[in-house]
């Protein structure tokens, strides 16, 4: 039967146990027209990005 040569650390029990805890990005919603967007992107409906205009959406 197989057995372990070294104790498993605390960091490396808890990185397994993190991805089980994982939800995913959490979405974040525009300052400008309050739709949701995805966190350090471009907002897709009004195309602002940290309060300045970047895209020219029709």
């Amino acid at each position: 039967m197989a057995v372990p040569k070294r104790k498993t650390s605390k960091m490396k029990k808890r990185q397994r146990k993190a991805a089980n805890r994982y939800e995913g990005v959490q979405a974040t919603f525009c300052t400008n027209c309050s739709a949701p967007v995805m966190p350090h992107r471009v907002c897709t409906a009004c195309g602002t990005y940290k309060g300045k205009q970047v895209l020219v959406i029709d």
